[in-house]
């Protein structure tokens, strides 16, 4: 199921509300743990098999690794429960991957390829194994207590919310609020409103400048200005699907009374690459930087060795948003660039640039790596890559040009508009606080949710792009 659906939102929604506002506080871990099974059923019910399997084995281990009698066993079992996760998502999600590439070595060598089944990838399963992992550490560092209430620790791997496309939530982080949290009708308006927020980003915005990245970057001879612009719109798009899926992500929890850590802060304001990689899928880059990085030694053994442990975090972050060589390359490239950032810092090279001139320079980077973040394999990338040096012709096609809208056009210019005047105007809202100001956001946003339900009901449907992630 998908938030921006009428089934959804008319359906869905209000019935579980409506039921989980009835309930007395200690159920309501219960229906939200049978509510999500059903949200994520309704896509396969036969893969719910496999996300109770990992929740029951992180529960389990997780009390295994709180009850060891010494630190060796502790870790042993730590070990064991990791394995386990990192098993499922690894053949779930390489088994393809890896399969393609040994028939591809073995077509060279001579050797006829492997036959063997095609692996489906179960949505969501990068967010639920990463949070059931993080648990498992947290238990074994003692940062958090193992999870006694199976019924809470299962709500919490299956929160409907976030259980697709993120944010990475972590169980020391929620714990409280399953024990107790406030639902208050202050709490309830943020998260409708946040909900608002994040729908019209996604069907207002995102979907009605998606089909600009399909003109432009994937027919046969792409110009150059049809490989900018297409690249542009697209890293464009991808910002406004996902921050749209998180928002609405964190103003359900909100509704629910759970609150969610932020997922972006204005990455396309980044004056350098390990900028946006702070303020861009915040939960990821964090869980990475907390879990890999600072366990690697992080800056602290020297020069090379930061080098080392940045590039190895960069080129996971590559991985994990797909199995295809394109993911990876993607990662390398942001790999390099955060050593070359870091080696200017060690060197002291690294000079505080103009805002506009570091901005301009990481998106230059930003956009000419999302090529490869949006082209289907490498054969595509390295076309509209040869579109961006202009091998095609420079000017904008008649092929792409007659078939741009003046409504795509105008979606474009304001959603560009949109990133890079909303930081000032939240910091200006920020420093003048008024009791009203809830009234006045709610008076904007409800015609803008109106006028995207009424899109949605003329458009054909369209998943969130990190569905595939």
């Amino acid at each position: 199921m998908v938030f921006s659906t009428h089934l959804f939102l008319f359906v869905f929604l209000p019935l579980f509300l409506a039921v989980y506002y009835l309930l007395p506080f200690k159920a309501r871990s219960a229906w939200i743990l049978f509510a999500s099974y059903a949200f994520y059923g309704w896509w396969r019910v036969d893969f719910l098999g496999l996300f109770f399997a990992v929740t029951l084995w992180s529960f389990i281990w997780g009390k295994r690794i709180a009850s060891a009698p010494t630190q060796a066993i502790a870790k042993r079992a730590l070990i064991i429960g990791m394995i386990g996760n990192f098993a499922s998502l690894g053949y779930f999600k390489y088994f393809n991957f890896g399969l393609e590439n040994l028939n591809a070595i073995l077509q060279v060598l001579g050797s006829r390829p492997i036959s063997l089944w095609q692996v489906i990838l179960p949505i969501g399963i990068s967010f639920y194994v990463f949070q059931a992992v993080s648990y498992l550490i947290d238990v074994y560092r003692k940062d958090v207590e193992a999870a006694d209430n199976f019924w809470d620790f299962s709500a919490f791997i299956a929160l409907f919310p976030q259980l697709i496309a993120g944010p990475i939530l972590r169980y020391k982080d929620l714990v409280d609020q399953f024990k107790s949290r406030s639902h208050t009708m202050e709490k309830f308006s943020e998260g409708s409103m946040r909900f608002m927020m994040g729908f019209c980003k996604k069907v207002l915005i995102a979907d009605a400048i998606s089909p600009v990245v399909d003109l432009t970057l994937f027919h046969a001879t792409p110009t150059m200005a049809d490989a900018w612009l297409g690249a542009f719109v697209y890293t464009l798009q991808i910002f406004f699907d996902f921050s749209g899926y998180s928002d609405m992500a964190i103003g359900l929890g909100l509704m629910l009374g759970f609150r969610f850590k932020e997922n972006f802060n204005h990455p396309y304001i980044s004056r350098s690459i390990g900028e946006f990689w702070r303020r861009w899928h915040m939960s990821l880059s964090g869980w990475l930087r907390e879990y890999l990085y600072y366990p690697l030694g992080g800056n602290r053994h020297g020069q090379y060795r930061t080098y080392f442990n940045a590039a190895t975090v960069m080129i996971l972050i590559g991985i994990w948003h797909g199995a295809d060589w394109t993911f990876v390359i993607y990662g390398c490239i942001h790999s390099a660039l955060v050593i070359r950032e870091r080696h200017w810092i060690y060197t002291g090279r690294w000079k505080e640039r103009p805002a506009i001139i570091g901005i301009a320079s990481t998106m230059f980077f930003v956009i000419l790596a999302r090529v490869l973040f949006v082209s289907p394999d490498i054969f595509t990338a390295i076309n509209v890559y040869k579109g961006i040096l202009g091998f095609y012709g420079l000017g904008l096609s008649s092929f792409v040009a007659w078939q741009i809208s003046n409504f795509q056009i105008f979606m474009i210019v304001f959603a560009t508009v949109f990133v890079y005047a909303a930081p000032a105007w939240l910091k200006l809202l920020d420093s003048h606080k008024q009791k009203s100001q809830l009234q006045h956001s709610f008076l904007v946003l409800m015609p803008l949710f109106v006028l995207a339900i009424a899109k949605l009901s003329a458009q054909a449907f369209s998943p969130f792009l990190y569905f595939n992630f």
